[in-house]
């Protein structure tokens, strides 16, 4: 394993043992064909609170939803974004606004300059990566 895989994964154990247990999982529906569903319900099984977040602001799993991660009412501790990369770099700049301490973007997505202005901002972050894999791994 080289430095770089290290770091990142330091920053996987960071996120999944320090950073807090409340998830704003950003693309979550009650679509339970989507791998936002699966890995929501690995999260809840590893004593994460699981919110969604999703234009349609459904509730899933028993959790309410919401529209933004603005209108969450309540402080978010990590946000897992299950978007295309072309919208997750606006999502990270929320997960900021909101004061979360970490986003994780799933597998697929990938945007550097969000990654910048993230870790500019003083947050963890990682991207190209599923808590539901990470989780048995490293948590």
């Amino acid at each position: 394993m080289d430095v770089d895989q290290r770091t990142e994964d330091e920053t996987v154990r960071r996120i999944l043992t320090g950073a807090g247990d409340t998830w704003a999982v950003v693309g979550l529906s009650n679509n339970r064909g989507r791998a936002a569903h699966g890995v929501a319900g690995v999260l809840r099984r590893y004593g994460k609170r699981v919110v969604p977040v999703h234009p349609r602001a459904e509730t899933v799993g028993g959790e309410p939803g919401y529209a933004r991660l603005a209108d969450i009412p309540f402080p978010v501790d990590v946000v897992d974004v299950f978007v295309n990369t072309h919208l997750a770099g606006a999502v990270a700049d929320e997960a900021v606004a909101v004061g979360a301490k970490a986003v994780w973007f799933q597998l697929g997505v990938v945007d550097e300059d969000a990654y910048a202005r993230v870790r500019a901002a003083g947050l963890d972050m990682v991207m190209d990566r599923c808590p539901a894999i990470d989780i048995p791994r490293l948590g």
